[in-house]
């Protein structure tokens, strides 16, 4: 892509968003799908994950991390994106995932500058109503894990969700209760379930700049 490193933030913040039909890519077959109003109904919880995106060699990456196992947690193990569920000071959305960020990985919050939201994206089986943002951040961050969230920092180039399979592949996973779920394979990183689904709009946001 032309001019990617040097103008990549103002494209990303004008860029069209494709949302549903881009999560739709990623989603487990089994995946219900609510309205608004049906979400709404189930009293469902609130969360903000963030892509924060930094300069290295010249090249923009994000940071995912793999959660720490933990069995009362649903998503234990897996990988993500940093954020998490929103507290009572928290003054938005975007500030919540500004701040579990900071806590799970450890960079400095008054560096990160918010690009844009993204769609929202319901979890049926931890009852979340997450918010995706898209943020950068000038200081080279220094990762410094919560070790009660997360045991493990993976350094993705955005360059590589440019390309994105249409057709992703299936795998059966054991985190998935066994069934066949679409996934992205980096490297032997296995993506799945909301995060892929948000990383698909991500891609296809950058496609469409």
């Amino acid at each position: 892509m032309e001019n990617f490193g040097k103008d990549l933030l103002r494209k990303i913040k004008s860029a069209e968003l494709p949302g549903e039909n881009a999560h739709g890519v990623f989603s487990p077959p089994y995946r219900p799908v609510f309205t608004y109003n049906e979400v709404l109904e189930r009293n469902p919880k609130f969360a903000a994950v963030n892509i924060l995106m930094y300069l290295k060699n010249n090249e923009w990456y994000f940071p995912l991390i793999q959660r720490t196992v933990n069995e009362h947690d649903r998503h234990s193990g897996q990988i993500s994106l940093p954020g998490g569920k929103r507290e009572e000071m928290d003054q938005d959305f975007a500030e919540t995932a500004i701040r579990e960020t900071s806590e799970e990985i450890g960079i400095d919050k008054h560096y990160v500058r918010i690009i844009r939201e993204m769609s929202p994206i319901y979890i049926p089986p931890s009852n979340f109503y997450v918010y995706p943002y898209i943020s950068y951040t000038k200081k080279n961050p220094l990762f410094v894990l919560q070790q009660s969230e997360a045991v493990e920092t993976i350094e993705f180039p955005v360059t590589s969700f440019l390309g994105l399979p249409d057709q992703p592949e299936i795998m059966a996973l054991p985190s998935a209760g066994g069934h066949e779920v679409p996934v992205i394979n980096f490297n032997g990183y296995i993506i799945w379930g909301a995060t892929a689904m948000i990383l698909s709009e991500f891609s296809q946001l950058l496609k469409n700049m």
